[in-house]
């Protein structure tokens, strides 16, 4: 087949489609958003009827992935790291239900947190369910093991968790591509009772998940993406994970003077680590993200053999890997040839000119900072987050999505008045309509603002699930119609939206309000493009 210069992402969403894929379910988030994008501009996509529409939020994706796994297709089900939280209750009950279709489960992990709130790895979800795990090094291990990987979730019974990192996902390789495969047709399972995990069957299933961990250990040793290198110098083995054996490498260009065992597949393979563990005084672990394997190393090995890493200190606890990191870790003089010059100060990102969000903000500080000192806004995630900087200052949390709502309504239930939530229209789809029905059916005395620019704008302007929804959605719940309030975010309706904001902060109750103004990006790509 081709050879073809792709992003990680790019390569996982080729091999689904070169294996058979019928349906991709997600929430965009970066770094996973582009795995979908890729299967949607695919003209395969709508030859084959391939699912590609995105989902509220990363559980309803999850669920709709293992629908049509339980009914013998393949799926692929793509979120970033903090979506795995979301995810969490279908993905561990999945591991226990098993699958019949394979599926792959994609966690695009975001090291430094370019665009995250945290640093989480997603390898200890893996290792929680007791799944067999994937991390590849680069772009063409990224596609192999997607492309086998369907199978293998098929030969096992279970989902597979593919870990990316930022600089894999976003970075571009040559890829070869391989076969291209039919769908799987619809079939079902002979077990009726496999998915329904009442506690009797659940503890069934679960021994059997627990005497097959030997069988996932053996799949590692004999998987080709875990490799045992020896080299010259015992005094240190080094044990290499993911795009970690990439940075190592770029530091060895001849080869490395140490034993390397790579890690691309886990469970970890026990033969070649306890190989390099005889062979070798000390162990260095190289991973991008949190010290996983080091523990899980240290945990099989007790006492006696020295294992460096993030732990020690040997590798800053936070961050990403990197090949000077990995440079001074193994000893080696790293100058670096390019300094930053002192005079290049850090631009911090902003809200685009002639958003919506603007004009909200402005209007909403202007109100509360004037008239209601005690005020405290409670954000979300999305661009509207961006109204914590500078000329805003406006906000004063930001912690998960759909907290906005609800860290309002707990707020308020202190005392707190007024108590003010700042939601963007498809965070309030993903997360925050269940926050509203705790408002509504406790008649709790917040004013929450749905900043509505009809799209997921902060990854790229994708469809949000509520656009054309959102006022029949909050009368759904309960709150009263007289209390929705849409408004169109312009300078010349500031007077008519400080009146708006007033009214509905005055009343004692639920009420929200909708400032509609499609993206300025989305508008501008739309009129490009007729």
């Amino acid at each position: 087949m081709s050879k073809q210069l792709l992003l990680g992402d790019e390569a996982i969403a080729q091999a689904a489609l070169d294996a058979g894929l019928s349906g991709v379910y997600a929430y965009p988030g970066t770094p996973s958003t582009e795995i979908t994008e890729y299967i949607q501009s695919m003209p395969i996509t709508a030859e084959r009827n391939i699912h590609n529409r995105w989902c509220s939020n990363e559980k309803t994706a999850m669920e709709a992935a293992l629908g049509m796994s339980f009914a013998g297709k393949r799926s692929l089900v793509c979120m970033k790291h903090v979506g795995m939280n979301v995810a969490a209750d279908c993905f561990i009950n999945s591991a226990i239900t098993g699958v019949r279709g394979g599926m792959i489960v994609v966690a695009a992990d975001d090291p430094s947190m370019h665009s995250s709130q945290n640093e989480q790895d997603s390898r200890f979800y893996g290792d929680f369910s007791l799944i067999p795990m994937y991390e590849p090094s680069n772009q063409q291990e990224a596609y192999d093991m997607t492309y086998s990987g369907f199978a293998f979730s098929e030969q096992t019974g279970e989902p597979i968790l593919m870990r990316m990192v930022t600089r894999l996902a976003h970075s571009r390789s040559g890829v070869e591509r391989k076969e291209q495969q039919t769908q799987n047709e619809l079939s079902f399972g002979n077990d009726p009772h496999q998915f329904i995990l009442l506690p009797g069957n659940a503890r069934k299933r679960y021994k059997a998940l627990l005497e097959r961990q030997e069988e996932f250990i053996k799949a590692s040793e004999e998987s080709p993406y875990n490799r045992y290198t020896d080299g010259p110098n015992k005094k240190l083995g080094i044990v290499a994970c993911g795009i970690g054996y990439n940075y190592l490498m770029e530091n060895y260009p001849e080869g490395c003077e140490y034993p390397v065992l790579k890690i691309g597949q886990y469970p970890l393979p026990k033969k070649q680590l306890m190989k390099l563990v005889e062979t070798c005084d000390e162990i260095l672990v190289l991973e991008d993200g949190q010290p996983f394997v080091e523990r899980l190393i240290k945990g099989y090995l007790g006492i006696g053999v020295k294992v460096k890493g993030r732990l020690d200190g040997t590798l800053s606890q936070d961050g990403e890997l990197n090949p000077d990191k990995v440079a001074r870790a193994v000893g080696k003089e790293n100058k670096a040839q390019f300094g930053v010059p002192s005079l290049v100060e850090m631009r911090p990102p902003a809200l685009c000119d002639g958003c919506g969000h603007r004009d909200m903000y402005t209007v909403l500080t202007q109100v509360l900072k004037e008239e209601y000192p005690t005020h405290k806004v409670f954000s979300d995630i999305g661009c509207y987050t961006l109204g914590a900087n500078a000329p805003f200052n406006a906000i004063n949390s930001c912690v998960d999505m759909g907290a906005s709502i609800t860290m309002a309504k707990g707020a308020s239930d202190a005392g707190l008045h007024p108590a003010v939530a700042v939601i963007g229209d498809s965070t309030f789809t993903h997360s925050g309509m269940t926050g509203l029905l705790d408002c509504v059916n406790e008649n709790a005395n917040v004013t929450i603002v749905i900043s509505d620019n009809e799209t997921t704008a902060m990854t790229g302007g994708q469809d949000s699930a509520g656009t054309g929804r959102l006022e029949a959605i909050c009368a759904g719940i309960g709150v009263a119609p007289e209390h929705i309030r849409v408004v169109v975010p312009l300078k010349k309706n500031y007077e008519e939206m400080k009146a708006v904001i007033r009214e509905e902060i005055e009343y004692r109750g639920v009420s929200v309000i909708i400032p509609r103004r499609e993206c300025i990006q989305t508008l501008a790509r739309k009129k490009r493009n007729k």
